[in-house]
């Protein structure tokens, strides 16, 4: 970690724990050598720092392209291992980029909806996530977040106070027969397997 990814990991942990009682359940599932990608479902600005407690190392995310031209966040962004993304269609340039860093060993976080959630519930899976599988054969990490929604959902304000908790599920390997097929077929069975997984995840 960076002294910038270092400071961000910590304030991020004690502003969960300070103000939505963070807790993380079953992080000693995550896999924290070699590469992963940590799949976890998007239902608020929090997620991305939140999630990025689950493992011991730095991981790197996905992020829209509009944040990088902001003044201060177009600074600070690529020191947080942020990828941008164009969200207004395929960005092919953002999953090389992800491909390249899970090649290289590297831990990165994926939200499979693509976006956040508009009314708090599961949306459905996107090839993106697929494709990054099938080409780099990664172990992927099912997590679900819950809380992040009511403390700060997509069209409303920050509200302090509701419990904020990620659950980790088992991981998941990918066999030979598991990435035979082709094309988006093949991406949007990986995606929508990844989903079902982080659907499953209830609190205890």
């Amino acid at each position: 970690m960076n002294f910038y990814y270092w400071l961000g990991y910590h304030l991020s942990r004690l502003f969960g724990r300070l103000f939505f009682d963070f807790r993380i359940i079953h992080r000693d599932r995550v896999i924290q050598t070699g590469p992963v990608i940590l799949a976890i479902n998007h239902q608020s600005f929090f997620d991305p720092p939140l999630a990025g407690n689950a493992a011991d190392r730095a991981i790197f995310f996905l992020a829209k392209k509009s944040l990088m031209d902001q003044p201060i966040l177009g600074w600070l962004l690529p020191k947080l291992n942020v990828i941008p993304v164009n969200l207004e269609g395929g960005d092919r340039s953002a999953l090389k980029a992800l491909i390249r860093i899970l090649s290289s060993g590297e831990c990165a976080l994926v939200f499979p909806e693509g976006t956040r959630t508009p009314d708090g519930n599961l949306q459905p899976a996107q090839p993106g996530l697929g494709l990054v599988i099938a080409k780099t054969r990664a172990p992927v990490v099912p997590m679900r977040i819950f809380g992040a929604y009511d403390a700060w959902p997509m069209h409303g304000k920050i509200r302090l106070g509701p419990k904020i908790t990620i659950v980790v599920g088992e991981p998941i390997y990918f066999s030979d027969v598991d990435l035979s097929g082709h094309g988006k077929d093949l991406y949007g069975r990986l995606s929508q397997r990844v989903m079902d997984a982080i659907a499953r995840l209830q609190l205890p």
